[in-house]
């Protein structure tokens, strides 16, 4: 299951790098790591401030004025 996880991170990584770098670049595996380790934090991110992210998101919904 682990290796699932990987393989969409990296394909998605894969994506996202060849939009800025030729996937025939010498470099860009590389680029493909650091977008991979840019995205993985996004979602570790978004997973710790969850909670703290619906309240704020919850709070901030316009209120009816009836």
């Amino acid at each position: 299951m682990f290796n699932w996880i990987i393989q969409a991170l990296l394909a998605l990584a894969g994506i996202i790098a060849a939009w800025f770098v030729a996937p025939s670049a010498p470099n860009f595996d590389f680029v493909q790591m650091v977008v991979a380790l840019l995205l993985l934090t996004v979602f570790v991110a978004l997973a710790a401030f969850w909670p703290t992210l619906a309240i704020w998101r919850r709070n901030r919904r316009p209120r009816d004025r009836a």
